[in-house]
């Protein structure tokens, strides 16, 4: 996805030593993050202030790539049960790697949507700006590096489907970062809903990949299944400061 400055500090995208030194100083301050610099993953600190306060039995990392928001989590709330969800193979091998010794994070090699069948993924030089859209010139020119470079055959499944009888442990966190397709996985998750207290999702005010919906058809969406808005983690900026992202937490509302 494009990045804010903060995220890209955090990613070390910004050639700049301070910055860079102060974000593996706070990854190796906590033994979870530290253990995760092993691998070459870095956890999700943007997303730190928005998650830090939550009580939550269990996280769906909906886009997992390669472990960064699961770690976080994982580090944050020692305790919880984690279903993560992924379907480009290098990004699963290294998930795989990185959470092998911990029975609590179970990872499903797939991608989500409204519908069961197949679909190409298209592969970003990034790849954690990988689509099952195209990705367009919106979004190379935002984020530069991050242009397709190939595709390749998935699966797509439900999420509601796929952890139907899964014993979910409230309160439950959706998040959801699937470059585009956060719309496809809140329709493929519907019968799930009522067993979700919280949603952190992926808005775009741009159209980065070819079909994308926008943010208030997102919106809309979640406001009609009963889900408020209570909290923005990281944002994304273009050069002349306008907001073109933003990651928003939302609470279901009690029947």
């Amino acid at each position: 996805m494009p990045v804010s400055l903060e995220t890209a500090a955090t990613m070390g995208l910004l050639r700049n030593p301070l910055r860079r030194a102060v974000k593996l100083l706070r990854l190796l301050r906590h033994p979870a993050f530290r253990r995760g610099l092993r691998f070459g993953v870095a956890a999700s600190l943007e997303n730190f202030v928005a998650m830090r306060d939550l009580t939550l039995g269990s996280v769906i990392d909906a886009g997992a790539n390669v472990g960064q928001f699961s770690l976080l989590m994982r580090g944050l709330h020692p305790t919880i049960e984690i279903h993560a969800f992924e379907p480009f193979p290098e990004a699963v091998a290294v998930f795989k790697r990185l959470f092998a010794a911990d029975p609590a994070v179970k990872l499903y090699p797939v991608a989500l949507g409204a519908a069961e069948g197949r679909a190409s993924l298209h592969i970003s030089r990034r790849s954690d700006n990988s689509s099952l859209l195209p990705i367009s010139n919106n979004q190379a020119a935002f984020a530069p590096g991050t242009e397709e470079i190939g595709t390749v055959a998935v699966a797509v499944q439900r999420l509601d489907a796929l952890l139907a009888d899964a014993a979910l442990l409230r309160p439950c966190l959706l998040k959801i970062d699937t470059q585009g397709g956060e719309l496809e996985v809140l329709k493929g998750a519907e019968h799930l809903l009522p067993r979700i207290d919280y949603i952190y999702v992926e808005l775009s005010f741009t159209e980065f990949y070819a079909g994308q919906p926008t943010a208030d058809q997102i919106l809309t969406h979640l406001h009609a299944q009963a889900y408020r808005l209570v909290g923005i983690g990281g944002i994304a900026r273009d050069r002349r400061g306008a907001i073109q992202q933003a990651d928003l937490l939302f609470q279901r509302s009690a029947p």
